[in-house]
Order: structure tokens, then sequence, then C-alpha cells
């Protein structure tokens, strides 16, 4: 990229200079976008250039980077004011604290000085954008943009519209973090957690009972999804992973381990059973983007993802231990 990406690409403003914020700094640098960061604090201010450097250089370490990180240096900038931050900045991205009543007062503020047709996204990891933006004149504008941590070594980031978000804004801001190279994805409803939170907070709670009951100890369970589960999923999600490790697809898996899994629920006071509709509907997606007749390409794809992953593994064990 040249740094004349800077200009073609548009203003991005970072609300927040914790570790989330920085991070957002570094993705939209790294796509060519000119970013100004404010945080309240002057020490917080202070440190964020240094903090931003770093990471930027340990990309181009790693061959991260298709352009020196001098040039990300010079497209960040530091603002002792909101409203020199958020001036003429096409996406707002906050970044602060997940306090309701901050949200709400900082987004009063975001909808006053950043211009009309700025999107307004909250980094929040629980909190909807209904609970602190129904109210604000711009609420049209408002949305949750919910990323992996950190975003510039986990693209996912989870847009999620309150009742009130116009289309348009969800489908702006999606071109907005696709073309920062993100992988948006669209929560459907708001929901406490949304998606990336709720499916961790599931394995973390079960994770918290193994140690409870005595059956695994808190190293054993972080090797079973480190060596087991984590490592398929670094290339496959969970419904592909049992379609592609059962023949007959997801649907066979249902039908021979779904009492199963029910019975585990039962056993932590959950019912939630898998009934043929939902089975139905999860099967439907699934053969839509793999048809039953390429299964076996696909399990065999899978294989060489996971060769190649285990082969880099073992290239780098040594420089880790």
């Amino acid at each position: 990229m040249s740094s004349a990406l800077s200009s073609q690409h548009g203003k991005i403003a970072i609300v927040g200079g914790g570790s989330i914020g920085v991070a957002f700094a570094v993705v939209f640098a790294r796509a060519g976008h000119a970013v100004g960061l404010f945080d309240p604090d002057a020490e917080r201010r202070a440190a964020v250039p240094g903090e931003f450097a770093q990471r930027v250089r340990g990309l181009a370490a790693f061959g991260l980077l298709d352009e020196p990180a001098d040039v990300l240096l010079r497209r960040l900038s530091i603002d002792d004011t909101l409203s020199d931050a958020v001036a003429g900045a096409m996406l707002v991205q906050e970044c602060a604290p997940e306090r309701l009543d901050l949200k709400a007062s900082l987004f009063a503020e975001l909808d006053r000085l950043a211009a009309s047709d700025a999107v307004l996204a909250s980094a929040s990891s629980a909190l909807p954008a209904s609970a602190f933006a129904a109210a604000l004149p711009g609420a049209h504008r408002c949305l949750i943009a919910h990323p992996g941590n950190p975003p510039y070594l986990i693209p996912v980031i989870e847009l999620v519209p309150a009742s009130f978000t116009d289309a348009a804004t969800v489908a702006r801001a999606d071109a907005i973090y696709r073309g920062a190279g993100l992988s948006p994805v669209h929560v459907r409803r708001e929901i406490e957690g949304f998606v990336f939170n709720r499916l961790q907070g599931a394995l973390l709670r079960e994770a918290y009972c193994l140690v409870r009951d005595g059956v695994a100890s808190v190293d054993d369970i972080d090797t079973v999804v480190r060596d087991g589960l984590g490592l398929r999923w670094s290339v496959i999600g969970p419904f592909e992973t049992v379609d592609l490790n059962t023949r007959g697809g997801i649907a066979s898996h249902a039908e021979k381990l779904g009492p199963a899994y029910a019975r585990m629920g039962a056993e932590r006071g959950q019912h939630d059973p898998w009934t043929p509709e939902l089975v139905a509907e999860v099967n439907a997606q699934r053969r839509q983007a793999v048809p039953l007749d390429q299964w076996q390409a696909r399990v065999d794809w899978r294989d060489r993802e996971l060769m190649a992953l285990v082969r880099e593994r073992r290239r780098r064990q040594p420089d880790d231990a």
C-alpha cells in the first residue's frame, strides 16, 4: 500500500486508548486510513504511540505488513480533544470501558460532534446499542462493532444493530470493516454478549464446572482446547467440525450423538434439545455450503489444512519453549 491510500480511504476516529483502541488503530492504519485517537487520560494518550509502534513493528517482523512500519506510524495522530479526533471521520470506533453510564454520555457527545453521515460504532462486549443510544437524534447511525481481541490479529467483528439502526448504516460499516481486512458477522438481533461471548461463555461455564467437580485440572482443560478443539476450530467452526466428523453429515451426527449432548446439558440444568426442525435448518445450511457429494473432498481439504497448521506449530515449537 502507498501512503496515498490514507487520503483515498477517509479518516477513522478511535475513542479510547486502551488495548482495544490501540489495536483498532493498527487495523485501520494498516488498511491505509488516517486515524485520529482520543483518550481523556493524558498519560494514556502519551503511551499510545509507543504501544502502537510496538504492535506494527511486531507485525513487520512476521512479514504481516505491506508497507514499512514508519508509514503506519505517520497515519496515526493523538488528539487532545474528542472534537479534534472525530472531525471529518467516516467512522467513529468507541473503545471506552464497559460502563453503561459512560457509553450513554459518550455517545451523546459523539452524536453531537461527529459528521452527520459518520457511523458511530461501539466495541461493547455485552451492552447492546439500545441500552445507551436509543434516545439520540442520530440513533439511526449507531450500532455495536464487537471485535475479537486483538483485532489486528483476529479478524472477526460482530455487527449488532439495534431496532433503530438504519440498514444503510450496517451496510456502510460492513464495507469499512471489510475494506480494513476484518471479517464482519451480522448478528440478527440484540442479545447480551452477542455471539462471540455467548460461545466463549458456554465453554467457560463447562470448564469451570469440570474443575469444580474434580474431573480435570485447569491445565488439562486448556490442553484439550489448545491441542484438540482449538486446533480444529482454527480451520473450521463447530458446525462444520461435526458435519465432517460424521459420514452422512450433520444430520447423521445429530441422530447419533444428539441424545448424549441432551443428557450432558440436562446434567447442568439446561434443556435446549436439538429438535428435528432445528436440526433440519442447520443441516440445510450446511448442505448448501457443502453438498454431501462433496463431503469427502471437504474432509480431505480439512486434513490438509490441519497438516499445514501442525507443521507450522512444530517448526515454531523450539522458539516457544
